[in-house]
């Protein structure tokens, strides 16, 4: 915790530490305000013996009988609400559709909601960061790691004790989550088990989002779009990942929401309105503002053209059919607006329209959106995960292009990926990309762009560049995609061409929200 502490004192203020864990809420601030906290250890983790299966449908069931044996706790008033980041958001989608009926209210964040597009495949492609996750963070906890893993350093217990297993015995009570994901190019039943049906979600929720993470963003927006509660609400906040959740705002926000549905307290939260967004703005500052509805309503939803000619980003369609090509493998090719005139403020989800063709049989996609300063330098963005973040990104592998009409919105396609298209070499398809929720102002002066290429955008620059898990983190944070398994040669480091012009309609679709009507 000791960078939360130099960066937001606020955020450990009044607490010894002693009994934080990393990613649930601290019970020194919590219990004095008549709160009981409990952290379970979830199947065949910490000192839970069983199999261990992340997501999987025996831990959500687990999950309900914990909610319900608090819930009838001479201690308890018998309401119970869920509170906790990442993992700990993620498994409140899945248990929260079983409707367990002791659960009151929940509130997610950062958490996703969708195993294949969130977690295990971006627009079809392998993410690498499941794997170095479960690996650093899951698998050195499984119960049976005895001796080998922590101890508790209040009361010196064994963390995952107390017997020490062989790691013949450890890989044998453990589903491969992850590997399977990876294993399973399409979505099928195994994904399914691990995605929760939103909208059987009825109870009160506040899904609290980061704009930049890139494990987390889509499913918060997501969670909050389609579940059936009645009563929901929105926050989006920037910073880093481990930020929010604990500074005196962010507790603000989650006590005022639990006092009022846990306790019936009069916090206020009747007059909450339905969405909270901290807008960006350069240098890290964020302007706080409240809306009624996502995506907001007077949303100014603008077509930016691309031209190969020119390498220009514009308003104004190309007058004529150009072609430009990249090498898959390479840094791909850019296009720039013009230096902006007036302040820009892109604010919601978005999405790309890009023909391509390539010279083998399959391509992946990366659209990421930057900005440079007057003096052409590369804006970055503290995200959650990355100090040198970009300003948002969407992915799509060429084959999984097909489309779900009924499920797709202009500015959010949805593919089913449950068949692969594979490219004829030379031959153009249209690819629609979805690309995450930001937001952003963008100042007079500075340009903002697009880069389209065949693996992630690095940042340009030396560095020294933050590594965690062993991924150098430029731009993406951990969330990288360069698994040679999930990219064969021959397949995808072949020659991507990109089409512009009238009839290709090569574009992107951003959420430009007016200045003149906040």
């Amino acid at each position: 915790m000791a960078p939360l502490a130099t960066a937001y004192p606020d955020a450990v203020a009044g607490s010894t530490d002693a009994y934080q864990v990393w990613e649930t809420v601290d019970p020194e601030k919590w219990v004095p305000d008549g709160y009981v906290c409990i952290r379970v250890d979830s199947r065949g983790a910490g000192r839970s013996a069983g199999l261990l299966d992340m997501l999987g449908e025996q831990e959500a069931r687990d999950y309900y009988e914990a909610i319900e044996w608090a819930g009838t706790q001479g201690w308890s008033n018998g309401r119970v609400g869920l509170l906790g980041i990442s993992y700990y958001a993620a498994n409140q989608w899945l248990v929260a559709a079983l409707r367990p009926p002791h659960l009151t209210a929940i509130c997610p964040w950062e958490g996703f909601t969708d195993f294949y597009r969130d977690l295990n495949r971006h627009g079809g492609i392998s993410s690498r960061f499941g794997q170095a996750w479960q690996d650093h963070q899951i698998f050195t906890v499984q119960h049976g790691v005895g001796e080998r893993g922590r101890r508790n350093p209040n009361n010196g217990e064994l963390v995952a004790g107390p017997p020490t297993l062989s790691e013949d015995e450890l890989a044998a009570n453990r589903v491969e989550t992850i590997a399977e994901g990876k294993r399973r190019e399409l979505v099928d039943d195994f994904s399914r088990a691990r995605t929760p049906d939103l909208t059987r979600i009825e109870v009160p929720v506040l899904s609290a989002a980061n704009w930049a993470h890139h494990l987390h963003t889509r499913g918060n927006f997501d969670g909050y779009a389609k579940v059936s509660s009645p009563q929901k609400w929105l926050e989006v906040h920037g910073h880093e990942h481990y930020a929010e959740f604990y500074t005196d705002y962010g507790v603000d926000l989650q006590k005022r929401f639990f006092g009022h549905f846990l306790k019936g307290e009069a916090t206020g939260w009747e007059h909450q309105p339905p969405v909270r967004l901290n807008v960006r703005h350069l240098g890290g500052s964020f302007e706080g503002r409240d809306e009624h509805e996502w995506p907001l309503a007077r949303t100014r939803w603008t077509r930016f053209h691309l031209d190969a000619a020119s390498g220009s980003l514009s308003t104004t369609a190309p007058a004529a059919e150009r072609t430009i090509e990249f090498e898959a493998l390479g840094p791909g090719v850019d296009f720039w607006t013009e230096p902006l005139t007036e302040p820009l403020e892109i604010t919601g989800p978005a999405s790309a329209r890009v023909r391509l063709a390539s010279s083998t049989t399959d391509a992946d996609l990366f659209v990421t959106l930057r900005v440079r300063d007057p003096d052409g330098n590369e804006v970055s963005l503290v995200s959650a995960i990355d100090e040198h973040g970009v300003l948002a990104v969407g992915w799509l592998r060429a084959s999984h292009r097909e489309l779900d009409e009924a499920r797709s919105l202009p500015h959010q396609p949805w593919h089913p990926h449950t068949r692969t298209l594979p490219l004829t070499p030379g031959e153009a398809v249209d690819l629609d990309v979805e690309i995450w929720p930001t937001s952003l102002v963008v100042p007079p002066g500075y340009r903002l762009g697009v880069t389209l290429s065949g693996r992630d955008f690095q940042m340009p620059g030396d560095g020294p560049w933050p590594v965690i898990y062993g991924i150098e983190q430029r731009g993406n944070g951990v969330f990288v995609h360069d698994d040679p398994d999930d990219r064969p040669a021959g397949i995808f480091d072949g020659t991507t061409t990109v089409h512009t012009g009238p009839d290709a309609r090569t574009s992107l679709l951003l959420p430009v929200i007016p200045i003149t009507a906040r």
